[in-house]
């Protein structure tokens, strides 16, 4: 339960943070990444509380990850190296939502230690 509860907190603590100024935005869209355990529907048990969600669903492999940092840092590389002083709403999405779910991916790497 705790779990799940992280999925929703963290978000909404990152929006406020780093994105103050559209942070109801920033939350809609980091919380909208939960979508990601769509996933789990592929699963046979659809739920196991033992399982690891890394590594075993197909968002959740290393492939995927690597997919969403890239999601995460294109975009600022991309705003670094023209210079601009900010990103361009659909580099905002697409930032947004790497970042959403790689603060997924961690909370559930951290369920799978404990």
């Amino acid at each position: 339960m705790l779990h799940l509860l992280l999925h929703f907190v963290i978000p909404v603590l990152v929006a406020l943070l780093f994105y103050r100024s559209r942070w109801r935005y920033a939350t809609f869209v980091l919380i909208a990444t939960m979508l990601v355990d769509l996933d789990h529907l592929l699963a046979n048990p659809i739920y196991d509380p033992a399982r690891c969600s890394i590594g075993f669903h197909p968002l959740h492999t290393l492939p995927a990850m690597l997919f969403y940092v890239l999601l995460f840092a294109v975009p600022l590389i991309n705003r670094w190296r023209t210079g601009r002083p900010n990103l361009s709403p659909a580099s905002r999405i697409l930032h947004l939502i790497g970042l959403g779910l790689l603060i997924h991916m961690v909370l559930d790497g951290i369920d799978c230690m404990v």
